[in-house]
């Protein structure tokens, strides 16, 4: 397990144990973290599971991929690490990882 830190936009932590291979939205979903809809399910077909990754993990949790990239450009408040949380992929590295949910998603 993996702790990851999941901040709603009024502040509130969301301190997680995340199973490794899970995704950061699952575990979102799972935890009721207001803010993220996840209306694709994970498919990378939405921008509604957007997150601000913060700046100290942006490096750690890299890039987003191309196909992730064109789904940000419907994301609302897109900023340089912006992610989906759908294509965050859970693993030890991440331990302590903090991501922050926007106002509202797209």
């Amino acid at each position: 397990m993996t702790k990851i830190t999941l901040v709603a936009f009024d502040g509130t932590r969301f301190d997680v144990d995340a199973e490794n291979g899970s995704t950061v939205m699952e575990n979102a979903v799972r935890n009721s973290v207001p803010g993220i809809e996840a209306e694709c399910g994970g498919a990378c077909a939405c921008a509604t599971c957007h997150v601000h990754v913060d700046e100290q993990w942006a490096e750690t949790v890299g890039a987003p991929e191309p196909m992730e990239e064109d789904m940000l450009d419907f994301a609302f408040d897109v900023r340089p690490t912006s992610r989906l949380s759908c294509q965050i992929k859970v693993r030890d590295d991440l331990e302590g990882l903090v991501v922050h949910v926007p106002e509202r998603q797209a």
